[in-house]
C-alpha cells in the first residue's frame, strides 16, 4: 500500500537473457566475458553470477521466436582496462567508452557515468559502466 514503510523488494536477485544459441552464448559469457558459470540446467538453461545477481540464459519461450531482450549494463571499475582486455579478445565496440552524465553527489561532490557498448554473437546490446568522481570530487 503506498505510504507503508516496510520495503518489499529487496534487490535484484537475476534476470533472464533470451539467446537462440545457448551452447555459443554459453561459451561467450564464461570464455570471452569472463563471467563465472554457476551451472546448466535443463531443459537449455545456465546461470552465471553477476556479483550476486544471476544471469539466467534461456531459449526463447516460444521456439523459433525472436529473442526481445533489454541491454545488460556490466559494471566495471575502470572501463578503459575492461574495453581493451575485451577488445583483445575480439569483442568489437560500437563506440570507445565516453562520460554519458555528471551526477552531482552529497557535499558537492561529483561522479561521471562512462559508457561503452557493444553486440554478442547475436546481436544483443550489451555495455560496461563505470561511475567514478571527478578529478576535484
Amino acid at each position: 500500500m503506498p505510504g507503508d514503510t516496510l520495503p518489499l523488494l529487496r534487490g535484484l536477485h537475476q534476470v533472464a537473457f533470451a539467446v537462440r544459441d545457448l551452447p555459443s552464448a554459453v561459451g561467450f559469457w564464461r570464455d570471452v566475458l569472463g563471467v563465472r558459470l554457476l551451472f546448466e540446467a535443463p531443459p537449455g538453461l545456465a546461470f552465471f553470477d553477476l556479483g550476486g545477481v544471476r544471469a539466467m540464459l534461456t531459449r526463447p519461450e516460444e521456439h523459433g521466436a525472436p529473442p526481445a531482450n533489454s541491454p545488460l549494463y556490466f559494471a566495471v571499475d575502470d572501463i578503459r582496462a575492461a574495453h581493451a582486455a575485451l577488445a583483445a579478445r575480439g569483442v568489437a565496440f560500437e563506440e570507445p567508452p565516453r562520460c554519458i552524465a555528471t551526477l552531482p553527489e552529497a557535499g558537492g561532490r561529483k561522479r561521471e557515468v562512462w559508457l561503452t557498448a557493444f553486440r554478442d554473437g547475436e546481436r544483443n546490446l550489451l555495455a560496461l559502466m563505470s561511475e567514478v568522481p571527478t578529478a576535484g570530487g
